[in-house]
């Protein structure tokens, strides 16, 4: 008899994940701005803790991840009972899928939103569901337009990525507030490290019982290679998340080297303020060569082309320079590259570069 193994329904209409290029075949110059990475890496601390969870690579890690929820209240100013830890942020975007949503269940996202929310609800048998952003900007009104009676989870990045823009809280409220009963709004904050002062909308987890926040260690604290996240949200909604989370599903180094590199603010400061200067800096050399971007709240930019050919020609162009950076497409933007903001030598090379290709030099 033949066997008949198929997968769930909606998993091989996942496309297989294309994560950012950090090689130029065996050139040792190459500069990787593909990523959204921290160009100055971890702190100092973060690396020192990693370095001491060697000596217990013999022991389990912590299920309850409590030292490290501990130092994420302390630092944001939230309640750790409310605080749940995850493989990255991915991980809590798989968790509240698959806990919340599917077959006959959709789950909504922007258009030119990140690429995992579609994932995730496909892996879960939900259907996935885009509603028009104006401008590369979320549109909550296209939004609340886009809502059925079978819309579970509403995923919005702000920052966005790849488009770096941003919403604010009282748009968001309206969001929150219109949503139908049996929907979550859940608020990808991967990149509100960037944004001096924010608190990535966690005060409306206080005040709402269908907000969850997202968080990642993976950008500003320079982590993404531990792949360490996290999300807040209502009570209830986390005792769900974590009957579906596995009990190890963060190593000791994970761990120790996160609730280090959280501790060390004045670094995560310093990083900050230099990806703003920076930021601000590429943005206007590039719009300078011709090439414009919208104002961008998180570490990269997303230039603009006239046309998929001449964004496809500068990045064949920028690869034969030695420097890596991002086709988006697959976000439904060809015509444009997003560009990592990295050291001030990084910014400096990409847009003496991109002068080259424009014939500006």
């Amino acid at each position: 008899m033949a066997r008949q193994i198929k997968p769930q329904s909606g998993i091989m209409d996942i496309a297989l994940y294309q994560s950012g290029e950090s090689q130029i075949g065996d050139r040792k110059d190459v500069v990787k701005l593909s990523s959204n990475e921290n160009p100055f890496g971890p702190s100092e601390k973060a690396m020192e803790a990693f370095r001491r969870a060697a000596h217990t690579l013999h022991r389990y890690p912590p299920t309850d991840h409590a030292s490290l929820r501990r130092a994420i209240a302390e630092v944001y100013g939230l309640d750790a009972d409310k605080i749940i830890c995850g493989v990255g942020s991915d991980e809590i975007i798989t968790f509240l899928c698959q806990a919340y949503a599917g077959p006959r269940d959709e789950v909504l996202y922007t258009e030119h939103g990140f690429s995992m929310y579609r994932i995730s609800a496909l892996a879960a048998g939900a259907k996935p569901v885009e509603a028009k952003e104006r401008e590369r900007v979320t549109d909550v009104d296209a939004l609340l337009a886009a809502c059925t009676d079978r819309t579970r989870l509403v995923f919005i990045a702000n920052p966005n990525n790849p488009t770096g823009t941003m919403i604010g809280g009282n748009e968001l409220s309206r969001l929150a507030d219109g949503l139908p009963p049996k929907a979550i709004l859940v608020l990808d904050g991967a990149y509100a490290d960037y944004v001096d002062g924010y608190d990535a909308d966690t005060s409306l987890v206080e005040s709402r019982e269908n907000v969850v926040v997202t968080r990642t260690f993976s950008k500003l604290y320079g982590l993404g290679g531990l792949r360490v996240g996290w999300g807040y949200g209502p009570q209830p909604i986390i005792d769900v998340l974590n009957r579906v989370r596995g009990p190890f599903n963060l190593s000791t180094a994970a761990l120790q080297g996160a609730e280090a590199a959280v501790r060390d603010q004045d670094y995560a400061a310093k990083c900050r303020a230099e990806n703003t200067r920076m930021r601000a800096w590429l943005a206007e050399a590039l719009a300078e060569l011709g090439v414009p971007s919208d104002t961008s709240c998180a570490n990269f930019i997303l230039a603009r082309f006239a046309s998929e050919d001449e964004a496809n020609a500068c990045d064949d162009y920028l690869r034969g320079e030695g420097i890596l950076v991002r086709r988006v497409a697959g976000y439904k933007l060809p015509n444009c590259l997003r560009i990592t903001v990295g050291d001030e030598a990084s910014c400096r090379r990409v847009a003496h570069a991109v002068a080259g290709f424009k014939g500006q030099r």
